[in-house]
C-alpha cells in the first residue's frame, strides 16, 4: 500500500501532470462561474481533449476541471445570488446576504476553506 502511495505521488509531482491540473482548474473555475455551465458540461466538453494526453495527464485535467467547477459556482452564488452550478444552490441562501452586508470576503474564504 505505501509503494502504491509513493508512485502515485511521484506521478502528480511530473510537470506534465501539474500542468494538465492547472488548466483543468482554470477552466473549471471559469464553468463554475457562469450560470449554466456545469462541471457536468465542462466534463462533457473536455474529455475529447483527454484522447491526446496520457492517463495521468487527462485523469488530472478532468479532476481539476470538476472541483474548480463546484467552488466556483459557489462564487457566483456569493456575489450575484445565481448559482454557477447545481451543486452550489444552497450557498445562495447564506452567502448572498453575507455580501450584502460587506462580508462576501469571509463568505467566499468559508466557501474555500471547505471546497477543498
Amino acid at each position: 500500500m505505501c509503494s502504491s502511495f509513493l508512485a502515485a505521488l511521484a506521478s502528480i509531482t511530473n510537470l506534465s501532470v501539474l500542468l494538465h491540473l492547472i488548466a483543468g482548474t482554470l477552466l473549471g473555475m471559469t464553468f463554475g462561474m457562469l450560470p449554466g455551465l456545469t462541471a457536468t458540461l465542462g466534463i462533457a466538453i473536455l474529455a475529447p481533449l483527454t484522447m491526446f494526453g496520457g492517463f495521468a495527464e487527462s485523469m488530472a485535467m478532468l479532476m481539476g476541471m470538476y472541483n474548480a467547477a463546484i467552488y466556483g459556482g459557489s462564487i457566483a452564488a456569493i456575489m450575484v445570488n445565481t448559482p454557477g452550478t447545481p451543486a452550489s444552490f444552497a450557498t445562495t441562501l447564506d452567502g448572498f446576504p453575507m455580501a450584502q452586508k460587506g462580508e462576501g470576503g469571509k463568505a467566499i474564504g468559508t466557501a474555500t476553506l471547505f471546497s477543498a
